[in-house]
């Protein structure tokens, strides 16, 4: 970067690129949210059909563009506005040089050097004629010692001022050079492939793209005001609200993770947020998934007797090798099974009441995820439903499938107010009954995340008199639910159901800081956690096993069903044996079914089961 370049540089100009791709990436986000939110809504309401079946795919496809062309441009936007602010400071420091130069009666000229007028030290007999000097950046301590003693041995007091002057223009000559050399191939890597499909490895790109912006643009980002580190709903509504929209769009850019699991934020911005994640750890599996599809080994080879140690003839295995392929495959392909059926709700929700609201996302380990069925800031009631024992991303389809129903049932139940219905698997959760489920730490480990969640609802639900708020917890995440309500004295929950509980961590309702007539539990006679006895004091003794297990004690506590704990029993059906239909425990998994629907969304409108 040489001095005229520096000299003649106007950020502003690359401002006013990163306000027009910005407007450009809020265009694409409003054309995003028209085709899923209204057309095709529409088009799935009203058409039927092969034809309808091909349009919506095509709407599907414009969709994905438009959303990747959002995300890119903010990308984009804030590695312009990077690379201006960068270039800006060179040339704040610049100016500042030529005009400190001008006024000490010194001229900084076109290349960069310095000229110094004629000039007479004290005790000399005339004066010393002027000149010129070029600086050098990044002094040292004894490059600058050399400088001051040249500058005393200069026969011309302005010589050393000179010097000074030019090693300040050299600085930020040096700063722009660095700036340059650093933000160009951050930017030339900013470009799309030439066509109209947006795959797996175009989201992969996205990631790439966004870490090694975000790493450039660090002094901009710097400027920005972080969220607070306490992560209290509150604090991040004020943080959020206290910035501007470039600001915004620029964290949202930027960090969509971080942004995505605020809450107290609106949950149009989390969604918008999760989406992008959700886009990109999709794409960067499946560019995983083609990539060892690639790698098939053999199939199959002859089958040798054990008997006669000969080949039988036609008879084919599958190969060791290819039995651990396929085994990888799978592992791979149930890492995005999870994150389809997510999508899967965005493509086909018909009206604005089901529609979803992905709050919170990470495809990593086990995953997890929050989705929303309506949305919780406009709603009057909000349930927020905790699954239990083997709950994970892979299979959160049939969660999401639960608080599907229950939103249709609530808002059937009554139709004067909407409710917005949430499956939370914001937490790692058991995956062994006899095992992980026995032990507290998942729960320990929820109680906070899910308590700053539900403070969050609140926070952005600024309804008149709040939002009616209840949590459910079926099975282990009933013992989630307890602990989150326990250890928060002032929690904004209104209702409180445990279904097919394994206890809540406490003995009775009141303890859960809401009134007991407010805490509602069933749990199916066929259900087999009735006969799941509390840990044993000495689990090596069958009589201590016996000891401690009576009609109110079950593994984490009193039975929530029982007249002990103090709360209100609901009825629902006996619900299948143990066994049938080739399932273990069938029960356990029936507390949607019709009735006992009925009875949840009874609770959740504020009424009765």
């Amino acid at each position: 970067m040489d001095y005229a370049t520096l000299k003649a540089f106007k950020p502003s100009e690359f401002e006013g690129a990163a306000d027009g791709y910005r407007t450009m990436g809020n265009s694409a986000q409003a054309a995003r949210e028209h085709i899923e939110n209204t057309v095709a809504t529409g088009m799935r309401k009203s058409l039927k059909g092969e034809a309808a079946d091909a349009a919506h795919k095509q709407l599907q496809a414009l969709a994905r563009n438009f959303h990747y062309t959002q995300t890119e441009c903010g990308v984009i936007s804030t590695a312009l506005n990077g690379f201006a602010y960068d270039m800006a400071a060179a040339k704040r420091k610049l100016e500042a040089a030529i005009a400190d130069a001008q006024a000490d009666g010194c001229r900084v000229n076109d290349d960069g050097s310095v000229a110094f007028p004629a000039g007479q030290k004290p005790g000399a007999e005339k004066p010393s004629e002027g000149g010129t000097v070029t600086g050098s950046a990044g002094g040292t301590e004894t490059s600058d010692a050399l400088e001051r003693q040249a500058a005393n041995i200069h026969p011309n007091p302005n010589y050393g001022k000179a010097m000074g002057y030019a090693n300040r223009v050299a600085d930020a000559l040096k700063e722009a050079t660095d700036a340059d050399t650093k933000w160009e191939p951050k930017i030339r890597a900013l470009k799309a492939d030439d066509d109209l499909t947006v795959s797996g490895s175009d989201w992969k790109d996205v990631t790439s793209d966004t870490d090694g912006v975000r790493g450039a643009a660090d002094a901009y980002l710097h400027t920005i005001k972080p969220p607070p580190s306490n992560d209290w709903p509150q604090d991040n509504a004020n943080w959020w609200n206290g910035l501007s929209e470039e600001q915004r769009e620029a964290y949202v850019s930027m960090h969509p993770a971080s942004i995505g699991a605020l809450d107290g934020l609106p949950s149009a911005v989390r969604d918008d947020a999760n989406r992008i994640v959700l886009a990109e750890q999709r794409g960067a599996k499946q560019v995983e998934y083609d990539a060892w599809l690639k790698k098939e080994p053999e199939h199959y080879r002859p089958y040798i007797s054990p008997v006669t140690g000969r080949e039988v003839k036609g008879a084919m295995v599958p190969t060791e090798e290819w039995r651990k392929w396929d085994e990888k495959r799978k592992e791979i392909e149930g890492g995005y099974q999870g994150m389809d059926a997510i999508q899967k709700r965005f493509d086909t929700y018909t009206s604005e009441s089901s529609r979803p609201y992905l709050l919170g996302f990470d495809g990593k380990d086990m995953g997890r995820a929050i989705v929303a069925i309506g949305n919780p800031d406009t709603a009057d009631n909000v349930v927020t439903y905790v699954p239990g024992t083997f709950a994970e991303l892979k299979s959160i389809d049939g969660d999401i499938g639960r608080a599907e129903r229950l939103q249709a049932q609530a808002e059937a139940t009554d139709p004067t107010k909407s409710t917005a219905s949430i499956v939370w698997l914001g937490y790692d959760a058991p995956q062994g009954i006899a095992t992980d489920a026995t032990e507290t730490k998942w729960a320990d480990n929820a109680r906070e995340p899910l308590g700053n969640f539900v403070q969050g609802l609140e926070e952005a639900n600024h309804r008149e008199g709040g939002v009616n708020q209840t949590l459910l917890g079926h099975s282990y995440g009933s013992l989630v639910v307890g602990e989150t309500m326990s250890m928060h004295i002032d929690l904004p929950v209104d209702n409180a159901i445990m279904v097919g509980s394994p206890g809540v961590g406490v003995d009775h309702a009141k303890d859960l800081n809401i009134p007991p007539d407010r805490v509602f539990a069933a749990t199916s006679d066929h259900d087999l956690i009735n006969l799941a006895p509390p840990v044993a004091r000495d689990p090596l003794s069958p009589k201590a096993w016996w000891d401690t297990f009576d009609d109110h004690t079950i593994v984490h506590g009193t039975d929530p069903t029982s007249e002990d704990f103090g709360g209100q029993v609901f009825e629902v059906p006996d619900g299948k044996w143990p066994g049938e239909g080739w399932e273990t425990m069938p029960a356990h998994s029936q507390y949607w079914d019709d009735k006992p629907l009925r009875s949840l969304a009874g609770i959740v409108t504020g009424g009765k089961p």
